[in-house]
């Protein structure tokens, strides 16, 4: 493998080429070819050529990493995972939908423990890797975790939760080493930062699709305890990966711990010999003070708090619905391929998102994005109220069709929400700390994910929404719509800036001093040729 080529994932070293970040790479301009007189041609040929130029500038092994991780692992074990769980806990262990909504909001304890996860593959390298068996762990843990469920008959409500949030810190842990990768690619090459995160979501709806596509299918035939077993193969996926990643190894700490010895005067010579965990709590150390230096300037609390609020206030009324829509007398007694199929349908549009913000909004000022979206959002949240009233039938609309576009548009509404959010975060991260506080950032957004599910769980128990009686959901809905367009009050907190813009202080765009080996973190999958010589 070309050491070159391998040093080009997460970029040079800020320290080295400091001019990087004010001058960054300018993107290949398109070619013309022959094919531009055929439209239809043009239109499949212009994904390529999207993709051609992200992997030239960030090469192509980055991008495959993207797919793999938010594609099968986020994309598609998300959607499998979300129909799955929700007939398991109404099916098997028959519990209420207000505990469901409790549960569910447990599954975001892993994300919300994403700066320690980060703090562990930065700080704490096994064997000379950083990378290679975190992902390793990863795997083992979720497949565990889904065989456990799918083959224990008789398991209790909290190790059927200790397994699911199993899962779910799977992917967290999965998720926290790409997401390092993103963000200081989003930070060297500005321009790129929307067309990065255009690909996540793109793969994580693609995913979706087929998860939520499969999904009815496997739990009509298998149960939803048996499709657990299927659950098992993308974290599997995981330890392959793990084994088959090229992640250039940590050389020895000794330089660094001269240096560290060197900086303590007068020390006798039997300390002169600095312990690895004392290194690494010092690393830590640095990290915890860059993290807390950053998230002081105005320019990266105030947005964060918006994104926390648009989250939180949003409560989560998930359970409550989908109890009513597969239940046989109050609601519209929707069957399991056909809720798998709704969903389906809204991972396409979810992907429709994607493709309206990367082509027409992605170059727009954040607050303005967002001051829309989140309108948008709140009108949105009407048409379940409308569903739940049943006013779809006194229009003459029958109920298969009324989800479907009420499914659409709030899949769109909330993908264009989402994109700006995430395009901000990755611009709010200094070079040298950006795995973490990027991990830090998500934290943020998962603890609004946690509020916003444990206040709607709240809201369906306090107006007693069951698993039989729905006589006060609408109400519930009601005020989760409300409290949605409450957050456009919060929206001056969202920068007027662009996504090409600087939003935080240039000297925070230096190398942190918590590599102190001066080693670059490369991490690159093993080109096939390389696999074929070890066969």
């Amino acid at each position: 493998m070309n050491p070159t080529e391998t040093h080009n994932l997460v970029g040079k070293p800020a320290g080295d080429h400091p001019s990087d970040s004010d001058h960054p790479r300018p993107l290949p301009t398109s070619t013309k070819t022959d094919d531009t007189h055929n439209p239809l041609l043009n239109m499949i040929l212009q994904p390529l050529r999207w993709l051609q130029m992200l992997s030239s500038q960030v090469t192509p092994t980055f991008v495959a990493g993207v797919v793999l991780v938010y594609g099968l692992n986020q994309g598609f074990s998300g959607s499998f995972f979300r129909v799955v769980s929700d007939y398991y806990w109404k099916d098997v262990q028959r519990v209420q939908p207000s505990a469901v909504q409790l549960y569910a909001g447990l599954y975001s304890i892993p994300w919300v423990m994403k700066p320690l996860w980060g703090l562990l593959t930065d700080v704490f390298p096994v064997r000379g890797y950083r990378r290679r068996p975190y992902f390793i762990l990863s795997g083992v843990v979720g497949t565990l975790s889904a065989l456990a469920v799918a083959l224990e008959g008789g398991m209790t409500v909290a190790a059927a939760l200790a397994c699911l949030i199993g899962l779910s810190a799977a992917v967290a842990i999965a998720d926290v080493t790409i997401d390092a990768c993103i963000a200081r690619n989003s930070i060297e090459i500005r321009a790129l930062a929307s067309d990065l995160q255009s690909l996540c979501g793109f793969c994580s709806s693609a995913g979706a699709l087929v998860g939520y596509a499969t999904s009815g299918f496997f739990v009509h035939h298998l149960g939803s305890q048996g499709a657990f077993g299927l659950l098992a193969v993308p974290p599997a996926s995981l330890v392959l990966l793990g084994f088959f990643i090229y992640e250039h190894k940590t050389p020895s700490s000794g330089n660094s711990e001269k240096k560290l010895s060197s900086s303590v005067n007068a020390v006798p010579k039997w300390l002169n010999a600095v312990p690895k965990w004392l290194l690494a709590v010092e690393k830590v150390g640095v990290a915890m003070k860059g993290m807390y230096t950053t998230i002081k300037f105005p320019q990266v609390w105030k947005p964060s708090l918006y994104m926390f609020l648009s989250l939180a206030l949003s409560i989560s009324t998930h359970e409550g619905e989908f109890y009513w829509y597969t239940d046989p007398k109050a609601g519209p007694a929707f069957s399991q391929e056909f809720v798998g199929i709704i969903y389906a349908i809204g991972a396409m549009a979810s992907m429709a998102g994607v493709l309206i913000y990367h082509k027409t909004l992605k170059d727009y000022p954040f607050r303005n994005i967002l001051f829309l979206a989140q309108l948008l959002y709140g009108v949105s949240g009407m048409i379940d109220l409308c569903f739940i009233l049943r006013w779809n039938l006194a229009l003459g609309i029958p109920d298969y069709l009324f989800v479907v576009m009420e499914e659409c548009v709030h899949r769109i509404v909330s993908r264009i929400r989402w994109m700006p959010m995430i395009v901000l975060s990755s611009r709010l991260c200094p070079l040298g700390i950006e795995g973490t506080f990027f991990a830090l950032l998500m934290c943020i957004d998962s603890l609004g994910g946690l509020s916003s599910k444990w206040g709607g769980g709240m809201m369906l128990h306090l107006f007693h929404v069951t698993r039989t009686d729905f006589a006060n959901l609408w109400l519930v809905v009601l005020i989760r719509n409300v409290l949605r367009f409450s957050t456009l009050a919060f929206i001056f907190l969202v920068p007027k800036a662009g996504a090409s813009d600087v939003l935080i202080p240039p000297d925070l765009l230096t190398k942190n001093p918590t590599d102190t080996d001066g080693e670059d973190e490369n991490l690159e999958l093993v080109p096939l040729r390389v696999e074929k010589t070890l066969v």
